[in-house]
């Protein structure tokens, strides 16, 4: 039964078919949350349910895979790279396939909440704010794989890739902050003044 469990859990690929799996779910939400939002008067529901949603659906999959413990999880001490740009040229050595899965996989881990979290959150409507929420999340997730023993290497470099990639999907999405300033708190629409 743990085995079982484990190959859903604990392998990339588990991760990605529950990912699949759950987008129905995700849907779900996106419909539930945008209804009460509608009941209640809020302005823009579907996009400040759909934001919420995609944050969560476009990075906890991602954040899982690169917490998934190594093969040697427990057994050996925590490894770090502090020295900027030593993985990155080791990795771009490494071939195409090895560059696509290190280099692009580290630029989508926090790319939904980069291109979402200002179109939800007003005061996140910033490029700097996005890096800086990103760069901290990233160094979070280093910082735990590193206490956690996870037979796998907290670098410098990550937290890089993964800074920029949410500052890359932030000005992806730029052009709709301002739309959304005004209805990202979700709050109702404050009643006409008579008169005015």
């Amino acid at each position: 039964m743990v085995r079982g469990w484990h190959g859903w859990l604990g392998t990339f690929n588990g991760v990605v078919l529950l990912t699949v799996a759950a987008l129905p779910l995700a849907a779900l939400a996106v419909w539930a949350l945008a209804r009460r939002r509608s009941v209640r008067g809020a302005t823009q529901p579907w996009r400040t349910s759909l934001a919420e949603a995609g944050i969560v659906y476009g990075t906890v999959p991602w954040v899982w895979m690169i917490m998934l413990p190594g093969d040697r999880a427990g057994a050996v001490p925590g490894r770090v790279s502090l020295v900027p740009l030593r993985d990155l040229f080791t990795v771009l050595a490494g071939g195409p396939l090895t560059v696509t899965v290190q280099i692009v996989g580290n630029l989508l881990v926090f790319a939904a909440l980069g291109f979402l979290a200002p179109l939800r959150f007003a005061v996140l409507a910033s490029v700097p704010r996005i890096l800086a929420l990103a760069a901290a999340c990233s160094a979070l997730v280093e910082v735990a794989q590193y206490v956690l023993r996870l037979d796998r290497v907290s670098s410098v470099d990550d937290v890089l890739l993964n800074t920029a990639g949410a500052g890359l999907a932030a000005l992806a999405s730029r052009r709709w902050w301002r739309a959304t300033a005004g209805a990202s708190s979700g709050r109702p629409r404050p009643a006409p003044v008579p008169g005015r």
